[in-house]
């Protein structure tokens, strides 16, 4: 007889975050799946939990579907838990699950915390209909392009963002999408937790002047533009003259440079490019 293999949501900040039936079921199988082994030990460590872990990660995740999915069918009972939150929602775990029903192994889900179902639960958008797109792409033109893809989308925008590109997603959003009330939901549930408020132009503007926004980002947009606004942005002013600007100013060149940058909410090196294109056309 095949085991089952449990989808197991753990806490996304705060340990205590944890239903019973998650605890005990993570006790009584043999073996847990772990994103990362270090960060899911400090977890079966806080609740006693002894049981065996294996790593299962973006970068191993086809080798590891298939070992375990011979686990599985030898009659073992599989957990599979990400760091934070619920498996397989823009985190390893859809290969595994969708292995397991092929081979007819039955797929237990444990339910529990979610970073975008909490984030948006205490946003104040509506929540009867929303659409959750995962991590917008990296680069700005990509990024553009799947935006303008979901700017007729019916529903509360959801996205995860990493720190570092939380300024130009919001810059970018107000471009294509035009003025909305948005919320950027930081470190949830953690100490030092945030949902701060505003409009895309006000929030892009706060995190564009913030070096050092840390932690798991969830990024949420209304559905509707807010009438009477225009539709994008004022053209932006170019990385030449802003660097020019701030070195009047007393800041010399280098730090100039790396000011800019972060005010357009691009990398120094993107920026460093874009001052050479423009010289190169005066």
């Amino acid at each position: 007889m095949h085991g089952t293999l449990y989808v197991v949501a753990t806490p996304i900040g705060n340990l205590a975050d944890i239903t019973h039936r998650a605890v005990q079921v993570l006790s009584d199988v043999d073996l847990i799946a772990c994103e990362d082994t270090r960060h899911t030990h400090k977890l079966l460590q806080y609740y006693g939990i002894k049981t065996k872990t294996v790593s299962y990660h973006e970068h191993n995740e086809q080798k590891r579907s298939t070992e375990l999915i011979d686990l599985l069918k030898q009659g073992s009972d599989v957990a599979v838990v990400s760091d934070a939150g619920t498996p397989a929602i823009s985190d390893p775990g859809f290969r595994l699950v969708h292995a397991a029903i092929e081979q007819n192994v039955p797929v237990i889900p444990i339910p529990g915390p979610s970073a975008l179902v909490t984030a948006l639960a205490a946003s104040g958008l509506p929540t009867d209909e929303f659409f959750f797109a995962g991590f917008l792409p990296a680069r700005s033109g990509a990024r553009q392009s799947r935006l303008s893809e979901l700017r007729s989308v019916p529903g509360t925008l959801v996205f995860y963002e990493a720190p570092h590109r939380l300024a130009a997603a919001l810059r970018d959003a107000y471009e294509i999408l035009g003025e909305r009330e948005a919320v950027v939901a930081r470190e949830l549930t953690k100490l030092h937790e945030e949902l701060r408020r505003g409009r895309l132009s006000e929030l892009a503007g706060h995190y564009g002047a913030d070096e050092h926004p840390r932690g798991e980002i969830v990024l949420l947009i209304d559905r509707n533009a807010i009438e009477g606004e225009s539709n994008g942005i004022p053209a932006l002013e170019t990385v030449g003259a802003l660097v020019e600007r701030l070195e009047l100013d007393g800041i010399d060149h280098r730090a100039a440079l790396k000011k800019a940058a972060r005010e357009l909410g691009i990398s120094r090196a993107e920026a460093y490019r874009r001052l050479v294109a423009e010289r190169g056309r005066d």
